[in-house]
């Protein structure tokens, strides 16, 4: 056995031998309610959550851990680590922040609470992105082992406070603190395989634009005995605005948008696919195109809620003002501000009946491709193959990271590279998210060696 397969047997079993303590972190990390919203849950369970890095991550080797304040009003932790003289310079991102539960009823574990089941972790966040916090601390701790040694790279990290929220904390920071950001490469860890056990790099991220549309029609709301019928129902006007934002198909159907976009890389079989997101029999996938025209290189819109009277406790009243949150995925070579100018005149110029329509615009972010020709993706794709023993591929993402497009900018030279433990079905994002311990083992098996061979492959 030569030395090089002797040292990556030895990470491999020190990165085994590590994960018990994985599973206590991510115990530790799920059981804090780290929603960034005020409204919904206490700020301090995200101040404790950023904390608890603070303290792991000094443990695991690295210097100067602290909060940094970000123009949101949420907290980044931020440190980092000296390697040897000379060597270049890698980001490790993540984020500590979660999505909110959802209906708690639809989980058959409790949220917040780390639970094995199947062999698989349940919990919000187990997976996006509290998983690949114990997948950062698992590769450091190997690549530091008992003796502490140091790490052949310099290791900048940094974890964002409010990435679900959308409020763009972070990327404000950027450009107030670039120091705590430069580097040659980049790894944000907030993406993950194309498939469990298949290592996979995400190359392309759409775009996102989010809006909160909202229709007037009467002075208030009046009884539908005594004035349904000629009065303007402000729901119904709603529902005809925004069945209009997709054709007959299911095609997003907004007017300046370009929606025939076919995707290049990796296929996405349409089994795969409804497997994957839960379709139910008999119901059809919406579009004309492949599935991974339509997540990867097309437009999608999609209506995340509406503001109006639940069935219980409603009235027999009809309607005066109602509201509904809009969300627009963009691809790469769209521009996400046309959208949101291409989205806005789509709502307002749909309405019927002459009711009152605004639109609030509230979050958006460009879509991002990645430089894939450097050193960087050559280590990646090395280490990704020893720790899986599959080559790696490279795999479009529908979801939006607008951090990538800030950090492409002030740091044009950089290889950015979105990895992480997060495969279909976690369920990210929904009741019942989870991980796979396996994909934690395998990526944090994968970052170190990546960490220690980017080293010398500049």
């Amino acid at each position: 056995m030569s030395a090089e397969s002797t040292e990556t047997a030895a990470l491999r079993e020190r990165v085994r031998a590590l994960m018990p303590r994985a599973k206590e972190d991510l115990t530790a990390l799920v059981a804090m309610r780290s929603v960034a919203d005020p409204r919904q849950f206490p700020p301090e369970e995200c101040a404790k959550t950023a904390d608890f890095l603070v303290r792991a991550f000094t443990e695991a080797g690295l210097r100067d851990m602290r909060r940094v304040a970000t123009p949101d009003g949420t907290d980044a932790v931020v440190g980092h680590a000296p390697g040897p003289e000379g060597a270049p310079t890698v980001l490790l991102y993540c984020h500590y922040d979660v999505q909110p539960p959802l209906d708690d009823a639809a989980w058959r574990t409790p949220p917040f609470e780390l639970t094995e089941r199947d062999g698989r972790w349940y919990g919000r966040g187990a997976a996006d992105c509290k998983g690949n916090i114990a997948m950062h601390l698992t590769a450091l701790r190997a690549l530091g082992g008992p003796e502490g040694r140091g790490f052949p790279v310099n290791i900048k990290f940094v974890a964002e406070g409010s990435e679900e929220q959308g409020t763009g904390g972070l990327e404000q920071l950027v450009p107030l603190q670039p120091e705590l950001f430069s580097a040659d490469t980049l790894l944000v860890c907030d993406t993950g395989n194309f498939a469990l056990g298949l290592p996979t790099a995400t190359t392309s991220l759409r775009g996102l634009t989010n809006v909160v549309v909202t229709v007037s029609t009467l002075k208030g709301e009046m009884h539908s005995g005594m004035f349904g019928g000629p009065a303007p129902d402000a729901l119904a006007a709603l529902v005809r605005i925004l069945d209009g934002l997709r054709d007959e198909h299911g095609n997003t159907a907004i007017k300046g948008l370009e929606g025939e976009g076919v995707w290049e890389g990796v296929d996405y079989p349409a089994d795969q696919f409804r497997t994957d997101a839960g379709v139910l029999d008999g119901v059809s996938l919406v579009g004309t195109g492949s599935v991974a025209d339509e997540l990867w290189a097309r437009p999608a819109v999609t209506v995340l809620g509406i503001d109006c009277p639940p069935v219980v406790g409603s009235s027999a009243a009809v309607q005066a003002r109602v509201r509904a949150r809009v969300s627009l995925r963009v691809p790469p070579g769209i521009d996400a501000d046309a959208a949101l100018r291409a989205l806005t005149d789509h709502l307002t110029s749909t309405a019927p009946w002459g009711a009152r329509v605004e639109v609030e615009p509230e979050s958006a972010g460009q879509p991002f491709r990645a430089r894939t020709d450097g050193p960087a993706y050559r280590a990646l794709g090395t280490a990704l193959r020893e720790a899986y023993g599959k080559d790696m591929v490279q795999s479009g993402q529908g979801g939006s990271i607008p951090l990538c497009n800030v950090l492409a900018a002030h740091f044009p030279d950089a290889e950015i590279a979105l990895i992480g433990v997060e495969e279909p079905g976690c369920l990210i994002h929904a009741p019942n998210e989870s991980v796979d311990p396996s994909e934690i083992e395998h990526m944090a098996l994968a970052e170190a060696l990546f960490l220690r061979s980017y080293a010398t492959a500049r």
